[in-house]
């Protein structure tokens, strides 16, 4: 990469700013006045709200900007993954967070724990299915969005690396919003009852 390229595509990195943890936090204390409050509209709120960003923002990510990425050159992916990251590493989280959260939470309020089988095995699906979602985006595709923005930060970042890392998380991220749109199949059934 030339050195004008790279200063170019360098002007854009962003810094993971630790300021965001305050919006985090206030997302969290959103969810816990619900799971406290007396409110079951409130409860399903927080959680559909949450699970409607997350399942979103997923299926765009894995289908939409995914694809794109890998087609584009090292500057423009670098150029747009630095501004992106920042915010995703504290954005997807927090969301996959809450919706499993206050799903679990608003399901025993409602009475869907304590349902009998063959029902339960809705139940069973939904809490199997976000268990995976959450488990794989803290544990695989956060650690990915990490190496490959630290990779990128760095003066003269490895493509090929970047490029193998980069079909691993399109590859995750679209298994994602596989499994997104699975739940929304399990959440449709939950909202016309078990």
């Amino acid at each position: 990469m030339s050195q004008s390229v790279a200063q170019e595509a360098g002007d854009v990195v962003t810094s993971i700013d630790p300021t965001n943890l305050v919006w985090v936090a206030l997302a969290f204390a959103v969810m816990v006045a619900a799971i406290e409050g007396p409110s079951i509209w409130f409860l399903n709120f927080v959680h559909v709200m949450a699970g409607v960003l997350w399942t979103g923002i997923d299926l765009f990510m894995g289908f939409v900007l995914g694809p794109i990425l890998r087609r584009v050159s090292l500057p423009a992916r670098r150029a747009i993954i630095c501004r992106l990251m920042p915010k995703m590493l504290f954005l997807m989280p927090t969301l996959s967070i809450i919706t499993g959260t206050a799903g679990y939470f608003l399901a025993g309020r409602i009475g869907y724990l304590a349902v009998s089988y063959p029902a339960f095995w809705w139940v069973a699906a939904a809490l199997g299915i976000v268990a995976i979602l959450t488990v794989q985006g803290l544990g695989l595709l956060e650690p990915i969005n990490l190496k490959i923005y630290f990779e990128l930060r760095r003066p003269q970042p490895d493509g090929a690396r970047i490029g193998r890392l980069m079909r691993f998380y399109v590859m995750g991220v679209a298994f994602q919003g596989s499994l997104q749109v699975a739940i929304i199949l399990v959440m449709a059934r939950f909202a016309s009852g078990l």
